[in-house]
């Protein structure tokens, strides 16, 4: 089943007195329980179109259906009520918390704001989310600042599956990890996926990771997407010119694919 539609995506940005195309007529489609993955090199307009997305930028121009509905026409009460369907993970986790929060604040907020559970039950969530991500009940005091990098980033993964969405988009979720504990995020993702359904957009320039969790990935240029198709096809024989230069710059990563099979791209 379609779960996000986009439709004729544009958006324009005036940098150094001048006009910048960051998407140009971007439509694409993912289905429930689907990873499509996003790829482009920097300023190819992949973070602009996931921030469209996550309703962060207006677009100029297009549409975006999501979970059968106008996501663009949203707004108020309808627009917040919604939004726990669809969550972002973001690469800069630090700077998306506040640095003065606690793990359990942090995983607190969405239960509150989405009304997920009573405030009485909220320790044990905590505790029931931290778990699921291979994190220790313990950490719930620790300040978001004092844990390790690759533990924010289960955090903040674990904050994403707490309103139980439909979708998470993740903008170089794991680009900022070093392989070893990007390949267990990585894993992670992919269980979650397999246990609750959730699509993911998965955006980043990094093929090798794109190639473990993507069922399909997309390749932007300049603002347009210049190349779609399941991920073994358009990695193991690319037709474009962006798609061949990012291959050409894949490193080893052995990981589960979503079909369960390891493979090094």
């Amino acid at each position: 089943m379609t779960l996000l539609e986009i439709n004729n995506l544009s958006k324009h940005f005036r940098s150094g007195g001048r006009d910048v195309t960051a998407l140009d007529g971007v439509s694409l489609t993912l289905d429930s329980g689907q990873t499509l993955g996003l790829a482009g090199a920097s300023g190819s307009g992949k973070s602009t179109l996931a921030r469209i997305v996550m309703r962060l930028l207006p677009p100029d121009g297009g549409s975006i259906r999501f979970a059968g509905e106008d996501w663009l026409a949203l707004s108020g009460k309808d627009l917040r009520r919604r939004r726990a369907k669809i969550q972002m993970v973001f690469q800069d986790v630090l700077g998306a918390f506040n640095p003065r929060a606690t793990v359990a604040s942090v995983l607190d907020d969405p239960l509150r704001i989405h009304e997920i559970v009573p405030k009485s039950d909220r320790p044990r969530k905590i505790a029931e989310l931290l778990d699921r991500v291979g994190l220790q009940g313990s950490l719930a005091d620790r300040s978001i600042r004092d844990v390790s990098g690759g533990q924010r980033q289960r955090i903040a993964i674990a904050r994403a599956i707490a309103t139980d969405p439909a979708l998470i988009v993740l903008d170089e979720a794991v680009s900022a990890l070093d392989v070893s504990i990007r390949g267990k995020v990585l894993e992670l993702l992919v269980e979650l996926q397999r246990e609750r359904d959730i699509a993911y957009l998965f955006v980043s320039h990094d093929l090798a990771v794109l190639r473990a969790v993507s069922h399909r990935i997309t390749v932007m240029d300049g603002g347009r997407l210049v190349e779609t198709g399941p991920a073994r096809q358009v990695i193991d024989n690319p037709q474009s010119t962006a798609a061949r230069a990012l291959v050409s710059a894949v490193p080893r990563l052995r990981i589960q694919t979503p079909q369960g099979h390891s493979h090094e791209p």
